[in-house]
């Protein structure tokens, strides 16, 4: 078995130099080529906007080539290969699509350019807000990746399915117990539905930590994962082992997606594409963007969603102030520390991330902008029935730990969900095995109990 895992390693990794081109360096070293890489969703979204932004910028900037690296992979998956392309000049991309909680790991692993003297010259950065700013920069507060957009959380459920269960609509439950009442009536009144879906899990990679338990934790603790004041993991959280106890009443006790489609790797797809407009799940807690997949350009148009679907704040645990909450992330455009093209590299960042260009990204990905001009456009502002919503929920959002760690600390989080989830651990035994990994990753000064 291990020599066959030798073998698959080396396969991938010798596919994904064919992927990022047989140039003998990023870029192709003579400042006019750039390759920029980015996560292909499934759908057609991200490629048509990729597509449509290599014509028109070789249109305006003739002798210019943009080679596009689409890398077809679920969530995990694509910051994998990401970073292998990355070892090496002659498979790194000039330009790469980055979540924002890769920003800190990956400009510490040398992957990144910085782009301070860039910002500095370009009068569009006045146009962004403070705090999307903030996501893109590193440990040493340089600026590694101009933001794209970002997002929130919150509680999708499908109207019709509510009103056969007997539960009024709008909804909008106040505690934790409210989530799992209405997905218990749902289970007795329309057996052949899943009642509630929980991101969790290996499989579903980074949104079982942030859609799914984040989004418990940080409305159970203020402080979460991280104590920002003291710079320490908080380890021994009464919070952490109450939100493994909602994944296991969830998934031990039927009310959540099946352990096949939990375990695949299409699971977010899964959700979001089939059941959801399907009619064969009634709550999802998932984000802002959900409905991109439902508009005419997504991949499965559902003309009636907005009258199916509504959407509901995801409470604190017992409701207590601010009786809400949300996660918030988003992607950015970084530039590679390899790249031999790097003002080119800049000019297409930049012509990736102006007002025409944004405006088009935030109403096709249902994204929430981080440009205030694109805000404040009345093309975005009537583009999608929730994005009032969504937006609302900024004033109640939290960010992830935005440490080099993160990364490690959120496979520990999707370890100890799945081991809830499918039994093999209790959630205070899952928690005490959290809070060792805890340890292990950032040693026993850098935490702290709560």
């Amino acid at each position: 078995m291990k020599r066959s895992r030798v073998l698959a390693a080396a396969v991938a990794a010798a596919a994904l130099v064919a992927l990022a081109g047989c140039s003998s360096s990023s870029g192709g070293g003579d400042g006019k080529t750039i390759k920029v890489a980015f996560q292909d969703y499934g759908s057609d979204i991200m490629s048509n906007f990729m597509n449509k932004a290599k014509t028109d910028f070789e249109k305006a900037n003739p002798g210019n080539t943009v080679t596009l690296v689409p890398i077809k992979a679920a969530e995990n998956d694509y910051y994998t290969k990401l970073a292998l392309m990355n070892r090496a000049a002659t498979t790194a991309p000039d330009i790469m699509s980055e979540d924002t909680f890769l920003i800190r790991a990956d400009a510490q692993a040398g992957y990144l350019a910085p782009l301070d003297s860039y910002v500095s010259k370009w009068s569009d950065w006045s146009n962004f807000f403070d705090n999307a700013k903030d996501a893109g920069k590193g440990d040493d507060g340089k600026v590694y990746g101009i933001p794209t957009g970002t997002d929130t959380r919150g509680l999708w459920y499908n109207k019709q399915i509510f009103e056969k269960a007997g539960i009024p609509t709008p909804w909008q439950p106040k505690t934790w117990d409210d989530v799992i009442s209405a997905a218990k009536k749902i289970k007795v009144a329309d057996p052949g539905v899943i009642p509630l879906n929980i991101f969790s899990g290996k499989a579903a990679g980074e949104a079982s930590s942030m859609q799914g338990f984040e989004m418990l934790l940080y409305g159970a603790s203020e402080k979460g994962l991280y104590d920002d004041s003291t710079s320490k993991w908080i380890t021994g959280s009464k919070a952490f082992t109450d939100s493994l106890d909602v994944i296991k009443e969830v998934y031990q006790g039927g009310l959540g997606p099946s352990q096949e489609i939990t375990s695949d790797t299409n699971y977010q797809n899964t959700v979001n594409n089939q059941l959801v407009p399907q009619g064969k799940l009634a709550i999802n807690l998932d984000g802002s963007w959900a409905s991109n997949a439902w508009l005419p350009t997504g991949a499965t148009p559902w003309a009636d969603w907005d009258k199916v679907m509504g959407v509901a704040k995801m409470p604190t645990q017992k409701g207590q102030e601010p009786g809400s909450i949300s996660l918030s992330g988003g992607w950015t455009f970084s530039m590679g520390a390899k790249s031999s093209a790097k003002d080119l590299a800049w000019k297409f960042i930049t012509f990736l991330t102006d007002k025409q260009r944004s405006l088009e990204y935030n109403i096709n990905t249902a994204g929430i902008p981080v440009r205030k001009d694109v805000a404040d456009d009345e093309k975005y502002k009537t583009s999608n029935p929730t994005s009032e919503f969504f937006s609302s929920l900024v004033a109640v959002t939290k960010f992830r730990p935005a440490t080099p760690d993160y990364p490690k600390i959120s496979n520990g989080i999707q370890v100890a969900m799945e081991s809830v989830m499918t039994g093999q651990a209790s959630p205070s035994e899952a928690a005490k095995t959290y809070d060792d990994s805890v340890v292990g990753i950032v040693g026993k000064d850098k935490t702290e109990s709560k």
